[in-house]
């Protein structure tokens, strides 16, 4: 945030349905509907406007690119995919999300942030300074057991329609970052490039999955750089 905003650009935090400000959900689950709806509101105010997210909010940015066409002026993907091509991979997927959820439901979100935390997807957080560690963590433990286990249910990779036979439809100038140490969301997202209209490229080197925080300063030379071109505009 204070990065960005060094830059020149003023973000505004959108929390997804089941996380943060909005860990309160009610009913077994959210919606894709939910998540653009807490896009729009936030944005409410904007004609126009960047959205750069990561992960599951990246997934969640592609699809309110295509919903809401020209208001989106620029869009940042960092360590984002399409969804799931075939059925199969989804049915899958969804099963295993459900399992997942239901293990935090009953062993509580300090028990899952271990869990999460010791997948190799993100081992490259191993390197990064102790306090920012420590702080990932505090954010993270203060999601709610409830929210978190709706958000998969509702906005997993499995139960959420695969765009990338749209990814053509995107007017917007887009920005994929990964990071050269996730592999898989480095092949991933040179598959995604071409197929978009103005799609570009940013590999970090020496990173993971989370970018931002394992590489900032050359996160925020790409994503500062991006936003604020002129020529883009």
């Amino acid at each position: 945030m204070h990065g960005l905003r060094s830059a020149g650009v003023d973000p505004l935090v959108v929390d997804l349905p089941g996380h943060g400000a909005r860990g309160e959900v009610s009913g077994p689950g959210v919606t894709l509907r939910d998540a653009l709806a807490a896009v729009d509101e936030v944005t409410a105010d904007l004609d126009r406007f960047d959205l750069v997210g990561y992960s599951m909010g990246g997934r969640i940015a592609l699809h309110a690119a295509l919903a809401l066409g020209a208001r989106v002026r620029r869009l940042v993907l960092e360590s984002a995919s399409p969804g799931l091509e075939h059925q199969a991979m989804r049915a899958e997927r969804t099963a295993l999300d459900e399992q997942l959820a239901e293990r935090i439901e009953r062993g509580g979100v300090a028990a899952f942030v271990e869990t999460w935390t010791s997948l190799p997807l993100f081992a490259s957080q191993q390197t990064l300074p102790v306090a920012t560690q420590e702080r990932l963590r505090r954010l993270r433990l203060e999601n709610q057991a409830a929210g978190l286990a709706a958000a998969l249910r509702g906005l997993g990779t499995g139960v959420l329609p695969s765009l990338w036979d749209r990814l053509g439809e995107v007017r917007s100038p887009v920005l994929i970052v990964v990071g050269a140490l996730d592999t898989k969301f480095v092949h991933t997202a040179q598959r995604m490039a071409p197929h978009l209209s103005d799609g570009r490229l940013a590999v970090i080197g020496g990173a993971g999955h989370t970018v931002h925080l394992e590489a900032p300063h050359a996160w925020l030379d790409e994503v500062g750089t991006f936003l604020m071109d002129d020529a883009l505009s």
